[in-house]
């Protein structure tokens, strides 16, 4: 497990595929409040027409009485709370499977994610990256579990070429 009182390091480019341990657990280290113009937005780009997503007077009727945040929007925004402590050297997700939305979440939640790393492996095809699986899930202000799934994805080795910074550097000297 990691602990959150360790200090951040100087320089901080994510984790490599060396960096992971079975059984390490990473809790994101913001939450994200899910606003209505988030659910609209996502729901529109996604030409989902279901209208229990955008229409209140429709959903009032509905299960809940109010607009359901759209799953799909609640899969990407956990998937990407866990992003900065599991896949910010990932060049590809390979899965996503076993999703499970056991509460609803309604615009003005709060969602942190929680993830543990399962397995992994050397890439049989890539000398350059290891392929890692976890499950996450989201949690909402109310400590509810909100999502659960697991995502399989391939992360660069530290040394591999693509891994090197991209910080473009400057030849100028300081002016102030």
């Amino acid at each position: 497990m990691v602990d959150s009182q360790v200090a951040a390091p100087k320089s901080w480019r994510g984790r490599f595929y060396e960096d992971f341990d079975v059984g390490d657990v990473f809790h994101s280290r913001i939450g994200r409040t899910i606003t209505d113009a988030d659910n609209t937005w996502f729901t529109c780009l996604t030409m989902n027409t279901n209208q229990v997503h955008f229409n209140a007077a429709y959903a009032e009727k509905t299960l809940y009485g109010k607009p359901l945040v759209n799953s799909t929007f609640t899969l990407a925004l956990i998937t990407g709370l866990t992003v900065p402590d599991t896949s910010e050297n990932a060049p590809a997700n390979l899965a996503w499977t076993d999703i499970k939305l056991p509460k609803p979440v309604f615009v003005g939640d709060t969602l942190w994610a929680e993830s543990e790393i399962l397995e992994k492996r050397e890439s049989k095809s890539n000398p350059h990256v290891g392929i890692v699986s976890m499950r996450c899930r989201g949690i909402n202000q109310r400590r509810e579990v909100v999502i659960e799934f697991k995502r399989t994805f391939m992360v660069y080795k530290r040394g591999a070429p693509a891994a090197v910074g991209s910080f473009p550097g400057t030849d100028t000297g300081w002016t102030v």
